[in-house]
């Protein structure tokens, strides 16, 4: 049996595991980076940058049908070649993959190894027949989809946020089980493509966690693009066989039943921790599988760290990217960064896109906060009139007292880029008045921002 001794191992080659490698190795450190599928993550191959890849190809299917509008003719009319959309997304992300895989090769002190790693014991891990020691461990390890015990789940052909970027044909109906974020955002994508797109939710409205106006807004602008949504499904199964698929809500009142051509679940995602070994190790889990870490991400065992989608502290590239910055800072930097330091940030990629930081209005008054809102549609903003983009609306809220932000909600286009510009001031815990004294530039869509602020009210 081989052995191998290193000062540091990282296991998962995803957001966070590539950057902490490169500076464990610049501080001198022999560092193994261990890997048993596709560098690059989730992210990477299946996650962020694919999915925007056809995101934006279904948004150019979308304009094209809109050209008219602008006073551009638009031929023939518009037409999806499914493969060579797939073609393209493919080439996206395996370009992705590479330079990942490039940045490693580069790094000093670095060594990629390939297989499955099982710890032995809290200083060792077995990869396939090598046995490697350190005295340090980051688990970088991600998660996968959920495959749900609805009854039939065994027998009923379905794809994952995995499987149907591999479709290569358009199906003729996509029934989606979930109506959150991956949810919606395949379901608007499809629907752009050509496909009729069914949308299957156990709760009795889309996104839950937001406040009912910005989730009645999703569920117009989906409603809009011919989107079929059936919402308080409860008790779900699954019946039919490839090409033939249904779902069935029992529960619902009335009794609901979808059929469509393909089935997509989307119903949540789980760590990938269930093959790692961490009994041996000593490393704890929660009722959900996540490692258990503190605020630095420190599991409880000395030296042994967990990054990423596998600790449940986000579930988010930029959260996962950030928890290496914090996990960097306390070991090489002598700065103490902190998880709880992290303020929610996040985004919905349908069209206009939902972007959202801090507290909901609903989370604030939960809390006690004395609420005050600014809401602007966006059919009053200059740049999304001149765009035709016009659906959607910003949202601050802040706390009438300290004059803190609290958080926002921007539903519009280019949503997903201005929302930085209030959430700077948070992290800066500047009052919301610096957003209104601002000069922004004109014409975007961030110029309306303090105007939003300039005009808060109480919450009715």
């Amino acid at each position: 049996m081989m052995s191998q001794r290193f000062d540091a191992v990282v296991v998962g080659a995803g957001q966070a595991g590539p950057a902490l490698a490169m500076r464990l190795g610049q501080s001198g450190r022999k560092v193994a980076v261990i890997e048993r599928k596709l560098v690059g993550g989730t992210c990477v191959n299946t996650g962020c940058i694919p999915t925007k890849a056809m995101v934006a190809s279904a948004y150019v299917a979308h304009m094209g049908r809109r050209a008219a509008d602008y006073g551009v003719g638009s031929g023939d009319g518009v037409s999806v070649d499914m493969p060579r959309v797939w073609k393209r997304t493919r080439q996206i992300s395996e370009r992705s993959r590479s330079n990942v895989e490039n940045w490693l090769a580069g790094m000093a002190n670095v060594t990629l190894l390939r297989g499955h790693a099982r710890f032995e014991s809290p200083r060792s891990m077995r990869v396939d027949d090598a046995l490697i020691e350190a005295d340090a461990f980051f688990l970088n390890v991600g998660g996968r989809a959920v495959a749900p015990d609805f009854p039939g789940v065994d027998t009923v052909p379905y794809l994952t946020n995995v499987g149907i970027m591999d479709l290569q044909e358009l199906p003729q109906h996509l029934v989606i089980v979930g109506g959150s974020y991956i949810g919606l955002e395949f379901g608007q994508m499809f629907r752009r493509f050509g496909a009729r797109v069914s949308i299957v939710e156990r709760s009795e409205r889309l996104l839950p966690r937001e406040d009912p106006d910005v989730s009645a807004a999703v569920v117009d602008i989906l409603q809009q693009e011919g989107i079929a949504l059936h919402l308080g499904a409860e008790c779900i199964e699954l019946m039919g066989r490839a090409g033939e698929v249904g779902v069935v809500a029992r529960c619902a009142d009335p009794r609901m039943e979808v059929r469509g051509s393909h089935l997509l679940l989307a119903v949540g995602r789980r760590p990938n921790t269930d093959a790692l070994g961490l009994d041996k190790a000593g490393v704890a889990l929660d009722e959900h599988g996540y490692i258990i870490v503190d605020d630095q991400c420190r599991t409880a065992v000395d030296g042994i760290w967990a990054m990423g989608d596998c600790n449940g502290k986000g579930a988010f590239t930029h959260t996962a990217y950030n928890d290496y910055e914090i996990v960097a800072a306390n070991l090489l930097d002598d700065e103490p960064r902190r998880i709880s330091d992290r303020i929610p940030a996040y985004a919905l990629f349908i069209d206009p896109p939902l972007a959202r930081v801090g507290l909901t209005e609903q989370d604030a008054v939960r809390q006690g906060h004395d609420v005050r809102v600014g809401v602007r549609p966006m059919s009053r903003v200059g740049r999304a009139i001149e765009r035709g983009e016009t659906l959607g609306f910003m949202k601050v809220v802040v706390d009438a007292g300290t004059g803190q932000l609290l958080g926002a909600a921007i539903l519009g286009a280019s949503g997903d880029e201005a929302i930085h510009c209030l959430l700077d001031v948070m992290y800066a815990r500047a009052p919301y008045r610096t957003v209104t004294h601002a000069v922004h530039i004109h014409p975007t869509i961030a110029e309306l921002l303090p105007t939003t602020l300039q005009d808060l009210r109480a919450p009715t």
